[in-house]
């Protein structure tokens, strides 16, 4: 084990890697823009909506993003603020998103979880909430589009903690909504924050006040908004949460701030309270216990895999968290799975489809490394004694689908195009026993196009997809000859192991009661494949 090193204890203080997790048109993309604004990564945040013209969200590159204005893959953008080093990992927030987006999240540190005023906790925030509670990461909330009439305050804190199971403390409190929106109260700061119609708010407006009964805060928004504000401010005061990093710090206890991403309020203000908040990295488990960021020399994992970013030199990327020491430009590292020593010759960081050269990287960082076909998801890349991070998760696909192609001269295109969409983690591939029929299985329907017009677009190769009735897959555990008494019930996933696939949950129920021998597995995590 390697003796700290200060230089390195100073650059990895200074990151912090995060995730944003939302539901669709919470305002996720644009919390990413105007994030990215105040970093100096963008001279100006490019809108989501109308998108007529050529100005496209920066985190959305792939083709079909840009048609239908959402995020389908997952981003990773990085940029200096305020002495801090800034990772932001962009998760799909469409309905329809896909595994990749669970995956995104075991390289985050936190997570910051967009709602909508109007519609409160929604359904794909709970899903990747979940995710986010299995790592035990701090959670930090914004309440997004005061400006418009929505669910009132209180409601919403009630809501996230029956529908999440996290407890609240809203770190400031909105003055008005909708067309009476005025601002929020700051209750660390004692403080208020002007809200401005029309503005852009590139500059905070706020005056200091001895506290919610101030006078000075009638003057400024009227006598009714004051009333309401202290009233609301002397009961979360007695029937709210206490503050407690400790808390915060285990995700058992949410951060909230309200504000209106699309006109840049309240946004500085809650990036700057999240970077005093937010951890730094992490020590992370693996197969000879926890590895700390700051003594141990570099190592890090793969959790995204993404061909063809640029579609003119058929590229194919592997993103890498570095959880550990120092990255230098041509440094030759431990391939973990495969056994050999390689060399890392052109590390690149992005902004969307923009990227450079990167000759140094910390503990935290997210690069992309060029990928010839030597890495596959979870894949550790270490220097010294040779360890491997835990199994990346893969879990149950809820959609599938039987695929043919079209046209059976291209086969061979189809067959490479499947591998390597499968090794991103678009689509889990499966096979029947004993006729070899593919199967693909999706976490989202989105994907299934996804899939159609990449295999189309970047390897000229048209399919058939027909939808099959099933909604849930369980990996098989059990003595081999009762796997194999099995066999052509289940199919196989594409390291060999035995998957049965359900229409329904009562007859998941009926199988569990009649294979008491069998263990039935929501995800393939910790499992062993048959074949390499």
């Amino acid at each position: 084990m390697s003796q700290k090193n200060p230089q390195w204890e100073q650059e990895i203080a200074k990151r912090r890697t995060f995730a944003i997790i939302s539901h669709p048109d919470a305002g996720k993309t644009t919390m990413t823009e105007k994030l990215l604004y105040y970093g100096g990564a963008i001279r100006e945040a490019g809108m989501v909506k109308g998108r007529k013209n050529s100005k496209h969200a920066t985190s959305d590159w792939m083709e079909i993003e840009k048609k239908r204005g959402i995020s389908v893959t997952s981003s990773a953008m990085d940029f200096e603020y305020k002495g801090h080093r800034i990772n932001i990992l962009d998760t799909p927030g469409h309905q329809d998103f896909s595994e990749d987006t669970y995956r995104t999240l075991t390289a985050a540190d936190a997570a910051v979880m967009i709602i909508d005023v109007a519609k409160g906790v929604e359904a794909q925030t709970i899903k990747l909430f979940k995710v986010c509670r299995m790592r035990g990461i701090p959670i930090f909330t914004f309440i997004n589009k005061l400006d418009r009439h929505g669910k009132d305050p209180f409601e919403l804190l009630e809501e996230i903690e029956r529908v999440l199971g996290i407890r609240s403390y809203p770190m400031n409190w909105p003055i008005g909504m909708g067309s009476h929106f005025s601002g929020v109260y700051d209750r660390m700061k004692s403080r208020v924050e002007l809200y401005q119609d029309g503005s852009q708010h590139e500059d905070i407006r706020f005056f200091e006040v001895s506290g919610p009964d101030d006078p000075l805060i009638g003057e400024r928004v009227g006598q009714d908004l004051w009333q309401q504000l202290q009233e609301e401010i002397a009961l979360l005061d007695v029937a709210g949460d206490a503050f407690d990093m400790e808390l915060i710090g285990k995700g058992e206890l949410t951060p909230v701030f309200f504000g209106s991403a699309i006109n840049n309020f309240g946004v500085q203000t809650f990036l700057d309270n999240f970077l005093q908040m937010a951890p730094p990295p992490s020590p992370k488990k693996s197969s000879v216990g926890l590895i700390d960021p700051y003594s141990h020399p570099f190592s890090g994992f793969i959790f995204k895999i993404q061909a063809n970013m640029n579609p003119a030199h058929r590229d194919r990327v592997a993103f890498l968290r570095i959880c550990s020491g120092r990255f230098e430009r041509g440094m030759t590292v431990k391939h973990v799975r495969l056994g050999k020593e390689i060399k890392l010759a052109q590390p690149v960081q992005f902004m969307a489809q923009d990227r450079e050269i990167v000759e140094e990287s910390y503990a935290g960082d997210v690069i992309g490394l060029f990928d010839p076909g030597i890495f596959q998801i979870g894949d550790t890349l270490c220097v010294g004694q040779p360890f491997e991070y835990e199994e990346m998760p893969h879990f149950s696909p809820e959609f599938f689908s039987r695929v043919m192609v079209k046209d059976a001269m291209k086969h061979k295109q189809f067959q490479k195009g499947i591998m390597q969409l499968t090794e991103e983690g678009t689509v889990q591939l499966f096979r029947t026993y004993p006729m070899e029929e593919l199967i693909l299985g999706v976490v989202g329907v989105l994907q299934f196009e996804v899939l159609e017009y990449r295999l189309k677009a970047e390897y000229g190769v048209e399919i058939t997809l027909t939808r099959l009735p099933y909604q849930i897959a369980r990996w098989l555990e059990g003595e081999k000859a009762a796997l194999d008494a099995l066999k052509n019930k289940t199919v196989t996933d594409r390291y060999g192991r035995p998957v049965m696939l359900f229409e329904s949950e009562y007859q998941l129920r009926m199988a569990m009661e009649k294979y008491l021998n069998i263990k039935f597995h929501e995800s393939s995590l910790g499992l062993k494949s048959v074949h390499a």
